[in-house]
Formats: C-alpha cells, sequence, structure tokens
C-alpha cells in the first residue's frame, strides 16, 4: 500500500531594499545601468577600502520588522560569509549571522480553508550578489557587477508551509506589503524580490521531517508555486520508488515545470562566518524605533479591517481595494467626500480600474479627483443623472475636461433628469401603443418583456428619464 506524503515547507524571501546607494558603499543602487558601472574601490574591495553603514537601508529594514511584530534587535553586528560567489569581487557577502536585526513575527495569509499564520524565523540584513549571464557568449560566462553590493534583507519563515497554493499566498502577501511601506518595487522578473523554496515531504502523521531540498531560480509568483508543486510529486515519486531524497540546491526551469539539480547543499559550516572587523556595531535606540513606527503607512490588514468594518463593504470588495497602495489611497480621499462607501468602492473597481487597464496606466497617472468621483456618486444618488449615463457619458467627459465639475458636464451634455411626470407618461403611452402585441403578452405571463418596454422608453427620452419613475409609470399601466 502507498504511503500518503505530506509536504513541510519554508521560504526565503530575498527583498532588494530601495536606496538611492548600495549598502556599504557610496555608488548608485539603480537598477538598469550598463554592465560594470556602478561600482566603486569599496566595492571592488580594494586595500585599504573601508564599508560604511547605510542608514536608509537600516530604516527600510526596521520599518518591515515593525510591520511583521518582530522583535527589532538593539545591537546589531554583521558578519563576513567566507563562500565562493564568482558574482562578487571581494570573495565574500557582507551579512548578518547571529545577530539580525529582526527576531521573529508572523505574516498572515488566507487560504481555501481560511486564515493562517506564517511564523518567521528570522529576518537579517546583507548584501546583493552581482549577476552572472550564461547566454550572452559561446564560451564564457560573463559577470555585470553592478547589483553587487546592492542592499537586500532576507525573510526566513519557519517550516509552517503545508503546500505550493500557501506558498503562493505568502509571496504574495510579502510582494504588498513591501510596496506598501514603499522599501522595495517587489518586481521579481527585475530580481528586487527573489524566492527560495526549502522543500521536504515525510509520511502525513509523522514528526520527522525528511531530507529538505532547496529550490531557487523563480521569477515569478506563479514559478514559486509550480516549482514547489513539481518538487513535491518528485520526492514523493521518489521515495515510493525506493530512491533517496538528496540535500541538494535546484534550479527551475519554466518552460519545462521542472526542477534539475545544481550542487550538492552547503551546510553552515561551510560559510565559514566570523565577525566583519570593518564595520562597527548599529545600535538602534527606542525614540529611533518610535520615528520610524511613526512615519508607517496605514497595512493592508488595518485597511482591510476599516474598509470592512467601520465602512461595512464585503470582504471581497476589501481585498479588491487594498491589493494596491495607491488604489486604496484613492479610496480613502473618495471617502472623506462620500458616506456612500460601496458606490466609490464600485466605482474604484469597475469603472477607473476599468480605465486604466484600457489605457495601460498608474492610477498615480489617473488626473480625475477623488472629490469629482463623489460628486459624480452624489448626482446619481439625488437621481440628477443615471448610473448608466454617468459611467458612460458624464465619466469619459469629466476625464477630458478637467476643470468642469460633474453637474456642469451633465447640463453641458444635457444628461440631467427629467422630472416631468406628464413627458414620462407620454412616451410610457407611445411605447404601450407600438407595441400593442408585446403588451398583450406581458398580461399573458411574460413578464420578461418589462425591460424591454423600460429600455425603449429611456431610449426616447435620450436617457432623460428618471428611470424609477419609468418603472413606476409602467408597473400602473401594465397590471391595471
Amino acid at each position: 500500500m502507498d504511503i500518503e506524503f505530506e509536504a513541510v515547507i519554508g521560504l526565503e524571501i530575498h527583498v532588494q531594499l530601495l536606496t538611492k546607494t548600495k549598502a556599504f558603499s557610496g555608488e548608485s543602487a539603480a537598477y538598469g545601468g550598463m554592465p560594470n558601472t556602478q561600482l566603486s574601490v569599496i566595492n571592488l574591495a580594494h586595500p585599504g577600502t573601508l564599508p560604511m553603514h547605510n542608514a536608509m537601508a537600516i530604516n527600510n529594514a526596521i520599518k518591515l520588522g515593525l510591520a511583521l511584530n518582530s522583535d527589532i534587535r538593539r545591537e546589531n553586528q554583521y558578519s563576513r560569509k567566507n563562500y565562493f560567489y564568482a558574482d562578487l569581487p571581494k570573495g565574500y557577502q557582507i551579512t548578518q549571522f547571529d545577530t539580525p536585526i529582526c527576531n521573529g513575527g508572523r505574516v498572515k495569509i488566507k487560504t481555501p480553508t481560511g486564515q493562517k499564520e506564517i511564523a518567521l524565523t528570522r529576518i537579517h540584513m546583507e548584501e546583493d550578489t552581482g549577476k552572472s549571464m550564461h547566454d550572452q557568449d559561446l564560451t564564457d560566462s560573463l559577470i555585470d557587477y553592478n547589483r553587487a553590493g546592492t542592499p537586500l534583507v532576507e525573510i526566513v519563515t519557519e517550516p509552517d508551509i503545508k503546500n505550493a497554493e500557501e506558498a503562493y499566498a505568502f509571496v504574495t502577501e510579502v510582494r504588498r506589503l513591501v510596496r506598501y511601506l514603499e522599501i522595495c518595487d517587489g518586481n521579481m522578473e527585475e530580481g528586487s524580490l527573489r524566492c527560495d523554496a526549502n522543500v521536504s515531504v515525510m509520511p502525513k502523521g509523522s514528526s520527522t521531517f525528511g531530507t529538505k531540498v532547496e529550490v531557487k531560480n523563480m521569477n515569478s509568483i506563479s514559478n514559486v508555486k509550480r516549482a514547489i508543486e513539481h518538487e513535491i510529486i518528485r520526492q514523493t515519486e521518489l521515495i515510493q520508488a525506493g530512491g533517496t531524497v538528496f540535500g541538494e540546491t535546484r534550479g527551475f526551469n519554466a518552460l519545462k515545470g521542472k526542477t534539475f539539480s545544481m550542487r550538492k547543499k552547503e551546510m553552515v559550516n561551510d560559510y565559514r562566518y566570523f565577525p566583519e572587523p570593518d564595520l562597527p556595531p548599529t545600535h538602534i535606540t527606542d525614540a529611533h524605533l518610535k520615528n520610524i513606527r511613526n512615519e508607517m503607512p496605514p497595512l493592508p490588514e488595518e485597511l482591510f479591517d476599516k474598509f470592512t468594518q467601520s465602512f461595512g463593504l464585503s470582504e471581497y470588495d476589501a481585498g479588491v481595494l487594498i491589493d494596491e497602495k495607491h488604489i486604496a489611497r484613492y479610496f480613502e480621499e473618495i471617502t472623506k467626500h462620500t458616506k456612500n462607501y460601496k458606490s466609490a468602492a464600485n466605482w474604484l473597481s469597475v469603472n477607473i480600474k476599468g480605465y486604466l487597464n484600457e489605457h495601460a496606466i498608474d492610477i498615480s497617472d489617473f488626473k480625475l479627483a477623488a472629490k469629482t468621483i463623489a460628486d459624480i456618486i452624489a448626482l446619481v444618488d439625488k437621481e440628477t443623472v443615471s448610473h448608466s449615463v454617468a459611467a458612460k457619458k458624464l465619466f469619459p467627459y469629466l476625464i477630458e475636461n478637467l476643470e468642469v465639475s460633474p453637474m456642469e458636464a451633465a447640463s453641458i451634455l444635457g444628461l440631467v433628469q427629467s422630472t416631468d411626470s406628464s413627458l414620462v407618461e407620454e412616451i410610457v403611452a407611445e411605447v404601450l401603443e407600438e407595441y400593442s402585441d408585446k403588451v398583450q403578452a406581458y398580461k399573458s405571463g411574460k413578464k420578461g418583456l418589462l425591460g424591454l418596454f423600460v429600455g425603449e422608453c429611456m431610449k426616447r427620452g435620450k436617457g432623460k428619464l428618471n428611470p424609477k419613475m419609468v418603472n413606476q409609470v409602467l408597473n400602473q399601466k401594465l397590471n391595471n
């Protein structure tokens, strides 16, 4: 009988911090420069040069730790990781070993079975490596050292993740969080956020973990999910066939959807850590922590609770709104001018996001003021214009005429709904007379024809009739 296996997964997420300069030297940390143009004698480890601390990188790491409810270490010491990196010119990496800047913490994720907390082991600071390119030359690998020395934090989880879906949710939540904090752009395709997965399988119900395999080279969140799914299947089938899982580092081939062996897994003693002699410890005071905490923006979890509990939105609507920080901010700006929170959420999620997607722009490039959206909502609520007309005619006009108010635009375009009951009755009478055969069919039980009558009335009224009045008059005429 086949033994049923379960997975044990821990993730290591490298977050490239948004700073102007590198972690321990003054050259630019900007992405996209010509190869090997963002270097210095410090970065290249010339004799007699000394590294220096980057205050912005330290502050960004503290922000992340506070957001994840980690304990912030007050005294931080750096270490040298003496392991051969072909893409680090120093021949070693400056990192944190036994004094990570953050200990513990947790990330809340949503799964099909409900909410779950993934515990963190640590968050430590280090410098990034350069970039090796194996497809630029027929015989040699080329190295671009521009990225070498860029400040990183590494988020290390406990082995709390049970499947690929949970891993996907975790990386998604971390990416959203670092974007909210504005400490990283989260672009996995550019390498500014990278994920390594430690995967093992064990018989279901066992308390003894299987042999851990590390999977690297996953350049999107969907590829993290795919790679973990494949690795779980590979290890399970290998064990069931009588084979042995070896501790190793594997890459992921996205085209084939398979992992492949890269090298034997290193042990901690292979890295030969010792305290970095050229960098003094950093000391973080309570006052410093308080200042950073006061600068932090509202985070997704806080906004979700606000939108669902204070504004009465559904969990789905709140989830859509908090997905992007600038969308959530724009929504909050609208709510300063209207109490119709549901309508504000709909306008943002449907009309505004539809416009952004159609024109391939970000909300930061959207020119219509939040108050204008609130004014449109007010016109619809007062039945001055219908929602359909506001969405199809008023909204596009206002985007092209930013100086015009919604009420002025409605008047210019002739969209203001008529409250003249005699006009409504006149048009309804015309429609019912013209469609007398449909009227008989309606009275015979085909109640779905009401939509035909309403649509024809609104068409003849050129969008100026109040739909509620039209429905009332039609019901009165048809049901008496």
